[in-house]
């Protein structure tokens, strides 16, 4: 990879981090429905115990049956009566967990589980702002109307000196966010700095609505569906709307670009708004057991020229979603060439709130192909990875899918 090329990948991955991650770690607690759907295990156990939980889990689920070319059972033997602390599991677990050499199998710890579940449910608790480290300053860079932190006239641009008496000189953006989070009604205690003055707000933290699908109308005919996550559970409902909202129009934008995918049952719910029949999507288990998921023509097709924006950060469920309305004939991707991310991970509640995510199948278009580490050529390829963070009227991806749609 050039060098330009990999400082353009670098700065994508950097900001969608910001978008994805840093905005929802300003919150306290997941909804407490999600938690009582035993998605959280409260049963507590010794760290040594955990770390045995965590092993056997793996051995059961990895859809790797070699697990990277090693006798699995060396884990236990090694650390056989070793693990003491908390943090020695972590270690430990971490440890063997890399040993498989796979990115996407992890042990999540209390916060992160915590934070995962927040994710899934999108009702968090907070001031309502986008953070992102400046110049080794905390800097504002968005503040979502109609949220504490907008009534309270945070604008973009103010730099974060202090949090509840706190200087946070030095500290990283999760770090930031730890100290921003708290109970729903309590008060934080900002101090900013705008135009080289300080200023003192104190804000009460409230519920966080966020939407993770956004539609308008362009040209006055085409539909534009934008798809931030696929990773919360109203990702149905909101696309749902999104369609209604754009019922009236003769074609279709659906923008994937940066969105690192989620959850799977929501990636095949919107393809088969699409697809009338046949499969949407092949599983291949461990032991070689295919699952086909088929197309269940439920709902309303829509028949209307369909155009999907990707780029090197489309993943996962997105490419799901990509993968079967391109093998479908159903839309035109326009584009950069997808991440890549071909394989399909569980997420199996552990004991003392912790859990681990890990990896049990691969999966493959309805095409046969797999796209694990070599993603999913668009039809047309134009522009770059971070076409889809400008906000000028320069997107030369969205224009040249405007320009195919308008000769349809």
């Amino acid at each position: 990879m050039k060098k330009k090329q990999l400082i353009i990948f670098i700065l994508s991955v950097l900001i969608l981090v910001i978008f994805n991650n840093v905005f929802l770690s300003i919150f306290t607690k997941a909804n407490l429905h999600f938690l009582h759907q035993e998605m959280v295990n409260n049963d507590e156990i010794t760290p040594q115990h955990l770390f045995e939980r965590t092993w056997r889990v793996i051995s059961k689920e990895y859809y790797e049956p070699s697990f990277n070319h090693q006798n699995w059972s060396r884990w236990l033997e090694r650390y056989k009566g070793k693990i003491k602390t908390d943090d020695d599991a972590k270690v430990a677990i971490d440890t063997m967990i890399s040993s498989l050499d796979e990115p996407y199998t992890r042990f999540m710890t209390k916060k992160d589980f915590e934070e995962l579940t927040t994710s899934i449910t999108s009702k968090i608790y907070g001031i309502g702002v986008n953070i992102h480290t400046n110049s080794g300053k905390t800097e504002i860079f968005n503040v979502m109307p109609g949220t504490p932190a907008d009534f309270a006239q945070l604008k973009q641009g103010d730099i974060i000196i202090s949090v509840d008496g706190k200087d946070i000189s030095g500290m990283n953006i999760s770090e930031v966010a730890a100290l921003v989070r708290g109970p729903e009604n309590s008060v934080v205690e900002l101090v900013i700095l705008r135009d080289n003055k300080k200023l003192t707000k104190i804000i009460k933290r409230k519920e966080i609505k966020i939407k993770s699908v956004k539609s308008s109308i362009l040209d006055d005919h085409i539909g534009y569906i934008k798809i931030i996550s696929f990773m919360s559970g109203t990702t149905p409902n909101e696309f749902i709307e999104a369609l209604n909202n754009t019922k009236n129009t003769d074609s279709l934008i659906i923008d994937l670009r940066g969105n690192t995918g989620g959850l799977l049952d929501n990636a095949v719910f919107i393809a088969d708004r699409f697809i009338e029949q046949g499969t949407i999507v092949d599983i291949i288990y461990r032991n070689g057991y295919k699952k086909s998921i088929k197309a269940k023509n439920e709902g309303a097709i829509l028949n209307k020229p369909i155009v999907i924006l990707v780029n090197g950060i489309s993943a996962s469920a997105s490419e799901i979603l990509s993968g079967a309305l391109k093998d479908a004939h159903k839309a035109t991707l326009v584009g950069n060439k997808t991440f890549g991310k071909g394989l399909v991970q569980k997420v199996v509640p552990l004991p003392n709130r912790t859990g681990v995510n890990v990896t049990i199948a691969k999966y493959l278009t309805p095409n046969g192909t797999d796209i694990n580490k070599l993603g999913i050529k668009p039809d047309i390829e134009v522009g770059t990875d971070i076409d889809f963070l400008d906000n000028s009227k320069n997107d030369i991806q969205l224009e040249k899918a405007k320009e195919i749609l308008n000769k349809k």
